[in-house]
């Protein structure tokens, strides 16, 4: 057999995704190019271009080392409990990483290790607890979407920074034409930053989607 060269080990996708994924923790969404991709990897940029050819199959890459690191729920766990589970650890990894919602923009997420460990696991419990394949669908949409946007709300990893840019922009707003937000800054602007919010959030989404309590539709 050919005798593999240090680059190509240096190149393994998921080499690849932890070194990209360093780079926008570090440096911000900008800091992301496949030149620098390269140097930081120890390898040529040909070497990493057949990889991964453009900056959407690099993202892809990244998202999807994400998701392998998403939870399967033993077999048996009560829809309401794989769920939550299920999409607090996608809101966990989606703010560890506030970097890549910025650059994943409004592409699809359709990575192997998503859809076989979120989507087809979610819909497959929900279908086997008794909703129909639109109800499936409508709840999932719900939570991900809720987890997506909270997750890309600020960047979590600041809480001080964010709160305070919150803050200076209420402040300078008019009382007199925005006295709700400038009349009850020191309750708006924690929420900004709680994680709480979120949870409780999906909790009440799953509590209303819960095809085994009579709540559910």
């Amino acid at each position: 057999m050919p005798r593999r060269t240090s680059s190509l080990d240096r190149a393994t996708p998921d080499r690849i995704a932890e070194a990209a994924l360093l780079l926008v923790d570090e440096g911000g969404p900008e800091a992301l190019t496949f030149r620098a991709l390269a140097a930081r990897l120890g390898i040529s940029l040909a070497s990493l271009q057949r990889r991964c050819t453009d900056l959407a199959g690099l993202l892809d890459l990244c998202l999807d080392h994400l998701a392998a690191r998403l939870p399967e729920p033993a077999p048996g766990t009560d829809w309401a409990t794989a769920t939550e589970a299920r999409f607090t650890a996608l809101y966990r990894l989606l703010v560890e990483h506030p970097g890549l919602l910025v650059l994943r923009g409004a592409r699809p997420w359709l990575g192997v290790n998503l859809l076989a460990r979120l989507v087809e696991p979610q819909l497959a419990d929900s279908l086997a607890a008794g909703m129909t394949a639109e109800e499936a669908i409508a709840a999932y949409r719900r939570m991900y979407l809720l987890t997506l946007g909270s997750a890309s709300f600020v960047d979590h990893r600041d809480p001080r920074s964010a709160q305070a840019l919150t803050r200076t922009a209420l402040a300078a707003l008019d009382p007199e034409e925005f006295p709700a937000l400038t009349g009850h800054l020191t309750a708006i602007v924690p929420t900004v930053t709680r994680h709480d919010v979120y949870y409780g959030a999906l909790r009440q989404l799953i509590q209303a989607a819960d095809p085994t309590t009579s709540d559910a539709p």
